[in-house]
């Protein structure tokens, strides 16, 4: 399970990757889908027979046999993931952290079968997610997804995948809140990423669970799951309940650029246009953003902002972090004008106009 540095805004917990878990993880690809829901008593759990109650568990199973041939675990020689079958031609999507630097993987389905050999479309580690191709696509079954800008707190969801291996478990929530921005770290095998408009969902999402379905009742994908928050309280334990997917619509965007370019020509993302760190202050707390290089013709070298300023605040949020301001860009739009504040490397203040560029594609 990978840790990452970015802290919520909101409290003091971290993120880290729902996958990818080592090999070395129980997989058993043939075994019958599990359905679990921490948390929650079963609809059915009284014995007491109950209308309402047996129409939504009916409802369950019936999404759960619908969705799960879609959903297939990755395994690479360092790690597993999950899979949604994407089309018939054999593409499917996952999270680049699955994929790691492998360019060759086997694919495993929930309901049973030899594994089938798969190759590396494309990464797009920007935004966490990655194509593969098996090279036989007889019998998928493509995934349905739902317009995820339509997704409402409060829906009932489903989040299903291998989480520990274990293949086809299925967990069940809600969605909790739509809109989030989180951001993970860069590190050995994994790209690290931010993602705007993330949706948090209280469906588990363990190791193993990256790259799968978060479905709705209706049987649509309506997100990736990605990431899972951590207590550093709890030695990097759970938080339970509070996990996060990519918006099935990026999702798709993304993996149809993949298949028809070859790679990622949009990423529909502002970029200020810098490269820079964290930097502490006299307190040793983080004080704002370095300025390391400045990117020819961006938005930041045309505002005149230079290499060795100091990003202290956008829109007059503060961003003493590179997590808080790349999370701060991530929720812009390319094109839009945003007011600047930073701190020359003689000490003085200045408040500059940026018009934001266009984060690139591959």
């Amino acid at each position: 399970m990978r840790r990452t540095a970015a802290a919520l805004a909101a409290a003091a917990m971290l993120l880290a990757g729902c996958g990818t878990l080592p090999a070395t993880g129980v997989r058993s690809p043939s075994a019958a889908p599990t359905a679990t829901s921490p948390g929650a008593t079963s609809p059915g759990a009284t014995g007491a027979d109950s209308g309402p109650a047996q129409a939504l568990e009916a409802a369950y199973e019936q999404v759960i046999a619908n969705v799960l041939p879609s959903i297939v675990q990755i395994n690479t020689k360092v790690g597993l993931g999950s899979g949604i079958v994407f089309d018939h031609a054999g593409h499917i999507i996952t999270n680049a952290h699955v994929v790691g630097e492998a360019t060759e993987m086997s694919v495993a389905f929930a309901t049973g079968g030899a594994d089938r050999k798969a190759r590396l479309v494309r990464s797009f580690a920007t935004g966490d997610l990655a194509v593969i191709k098996v090279d036989n696509p007889d019998g998928l079954r493509p995934a349905t997804f739902a317009d995820s800008s339509k997704v409402r707190v409060g829906q009932i969801v489903l989040a299903m995948g291998n989480p520990l291996g274990l293949s086809g478990s299925v967990t069940e929530g809600i969605v909790s809140a739509v809109g989030r921005t989180v951001s993970e770290p860069q590190e050995a095998g994994s790209p690290g990423a931010t993602i705007a408009n993330s949706i948090q969902t209280s469906a588990a999402i363990n190791p193993g669970n990256s790259g799968g379905a978060l479905v709705n009742l209706s049987g649509q994908v309506i997100g990736v799951p990605t990431l899972a928050a951590t207590l550093p309280e709890l030695g990097g334990g759970a938080a339970p309940g509070i996990g996060f997917a990519i918006p099935g619509n990026t999702a798709v965007d993304i993996a149809n650029q993949i298949i028809k370019n070859g790679k990622v020509t949009n990423s529909r993302r502002a970029a200020l246009g810098i490269r820079g760190s964290t930097v502490l202050g006299s307190d040793g707390q983080p004080a704002g953003v370095g300025v390391a290089r400045v990117e020819r013709g961006g938005g930041a070298a045309k505002a005149g902002i230079e290499t060795g300023d100091v990003i202290v605040s956008v829109n007059d949020k503060e961003t003493p972090t590179i997590a808080d301001l790349t999370e701060t860009i991530a929720t812009l739009q390319p094109g839009t004008q945003v007011k600047v504040g930073i701190i020359r490397s003689d000490g003085s203040r200045a408040t500059l106009t940026v018009t934001l560029g266009q984060l690139p594609g591959d």
